[in-house]
């Protein structure tokens, strides 16, 4: 790709009167761009700008607005939603409220075959407990009710639901998930675990619409991506990239660039569970070659080693606070996955590995080690995704290793994981040095790549991004583990280059520089001058993917 400008002359659109953040060390600030046949071909100041205006030149005046580089969300699960057609549990502290919201909707449709809800928190339960069918029924009564939790990781069943998808004493391990079970009766308890492992999976897909879930039905599928496609570009998420998908999902995107909602670029990365083949793993291949252009890329593995920290379904080295044994599970043999990643690697796959506990992230990182030993050092960028609790004598094992921390801020605000929440209780207070090292791993030089995990938090990146400079709450108070923040710069970086490196984008997109594509966002505010507590109040005036607006506010 070039890299000098081309000679002057009319361009199709040229920006002036900004202030231009490129994310470019080579030039990084300009007051005004040129674009060509969707790319930058010039970036200067406001007074050359006329050299590159004709008869036909679309003219934008910024009016001293900050521009930077369109937004690459690294892991953006844009087709699970948020879905109109459940009921939004997100923000129900406890289960009366849980019951309210749930009861005013089934009063609002009284016959429907289902009532499913979303985004429940583990922490409206009462004792710190899971949830179970009998705090379900009181609200649903004989109608089935399937309930997702916030993070998708797992799931919530009543009593009728339990008897519609045939779960009992004898059938607890299924295609969607793991039905947790009484200790002292054997029974399921409505709770099931692992249903973003499974659940989330091709056969568990197809299992739950098999059974009759209208969650899982495809036209609900495709009606969540676009609703999520459409607040991406709102958000100025010029790339999404989607961590999650069987080959059967790949059509939901066909259909959304056939009918002209596909306005980000996508990297949609191919889920590998348990039980991938080697013939899986051929038509992973060729779909990566069949999906290959600057709009829609398909190729990346997306692999989990453990769960998530606030039902201790997450790998910790140490037992979890108030337990003398339990630390959580890999989901493999450290050693079978070392096999695992280093067969994968070899095969010239990128892994993206879920991993929240220490333990899990250790594992991975030692897979990383053993591929490269066996298979010899590659420019891989395996990812580990959220690296929520990290040991210290892990962090440098990054740049060492040349592995991204793919990381949501969102996730450690302190309304969300901080003390008296279930993360925090459940690490305890003599871990907290260890959530969410930001500051720490980018010291250490390792590359960070922002995300937002929508439908997990917020999908808007100005909420990330504040979250990674104060971790704060949005309504202010104090801050938690303040010792891990990031300058607004170095969050931004990870917003825009660090995820379109993460990704192999990097010659692409990222930054402002002549020969990229012209994907680029105005700012309703200076984001890098104004107060902190000002930044999730910004907007996205303007965003343009290669040269063309796709969004005005």
């Amino acid at each position: 790709m070039p890299r000098t400008a081309p000679p002057a002359g009319p361009a199709d659109l040229v920006l002036t009167g900004a202030r231009i953040h490129t994310v470019d060390p080579d030039l990084p600030e300009a007051q005004a761009l040129a674009v060509r046949e969707g790319r930058l071909v010039w970036l200067g100041s406001d007074a050359d700008a006329a050299r590159w205006t004709g008869p036909d030149t679309e003219v934008i005046d910024a009016g001293g607005r900050l521009v930077l580089p369109g937004f690459v969300d690294a892991h953006n699960h844009v087709r699970l939603g948020s879905d109109d057609a459940c009921v939004q549990l997100a923000g129900a502290r406890s289960l009366d409220v849980i019951h309210q919201r749930l009861r005013s909707w089934h009063d609002a449709h009284p016959d429907a075959e289902w009532i499913e809800g979303e985004a429940f928190d583990y922490s409206a339960i009462p004792g710190g407990r899971m949830p179970t069918a009998a705090d379900l029924d009181p609200a649903t009564g004989d109608t089935p009710a399937f309930v997702l939790s916030y993070d998708v990781h797992t799931a919530w069943l009543n009593t009728a639901a339990l008897r519609r998808l045939g779960i009992d004493r004898d059938h607890t391990s299924l295609p969607f998930g793991e039905a947790e079970t009484d200790p002292a009766t054997g029974e399921p308890t409505g709770f099931i675990k692992d249903f973003a492992v499974k659940g989330l999976s091709r056969d568990g897909h197809r299992t739950l619409r098999a059974l009759g879930v209208p969650w899982a039905s495809t036209d609900r599928q495709y009606g969540r991506l676009a609703k999520s496609l459409d607040d991406a570009i709102r958000f100025g998420i010029t790339t999404v990239v989607e961590p999650q998908n069987s080959l059967d999902d790949l059509a939901l995107f066909d259909r959304a660039r056939a009918e002209g909602r596909l306005r980000s670029r996508i990297v949609a990365a191919l889920f590998h569970p348990r039980g991938t083949t080697e013939a899986d793993l051929d038509d992973f291949a060729a779909a990566a070659r069949r999906y290959d252009d600057d709009r829609l890329r398909v190729g990346p593995l997306k692999l989990y080693i453990d769960d998530v920290v606030e039902p201790r379904t997450a790998a910790l080295l140490e037992p979890y606070a108030g337990c003398r044994h339990h630390r959580g599970e890999t989901f493999y043999p450290a050693a079978d996955f070392g096999e695992l990643l280093t067969a994968l690697d070899a095969r010239g796959f990128q892994c993206f590995v879920h991993a929240t506990g220490d333990r899990g992230i250790r594992t991975v990182l030692d897979a990383v080690e053993q591929a490269r030993t066996r298979n010899g050092p590659r420019d891989a960028r395996h990812q580990v995704v959220h690296v929520e609790c990290l040991d210290p004598r892990d962090t440098p094992r990054f740049a060492e290793l040349g592995v991204v921390a793919c990381m949501q801020p969102r996730h450690c605000a302190p309304e969300i994981a901080g003390p008296g929440k279930d993360w925090a209780e459940n690490v305890g207070p003599d871990r907290w040095h260890k959530a969410w090292p930001m500051r720490s791993l980018h010291d250490a030089g390792a590359v960070l790549a922002f995300s937002s995990d929508w439908n997990v938090a917020e999908m808007d990146p100005m909420v990330g991004i504040y979250t990674a400079v104060t971790r704060r709450s949005l309504d202010g108070g104090a801050a938690w583990q303040p010792e891990e923040t990031v300058d607004v710069e170095t969050a931004v970086h990870a917003y825009t280059m660090g995820s379109a490196y993460a990704n192999f984008l990097e010659e692409e997109r990222g930054s402002l520089t002549v020969g990229k594509a012209a994907d680029f966002v105005v700012l309703s505010r200076d984001i890098l001058r104004i107060a902190p507590e000002e930044i999730p109040g910004t907007v996205a005036e303007r965003v343009v993917v290669g040269g063309e607006t796709v969004h005005k506010a």
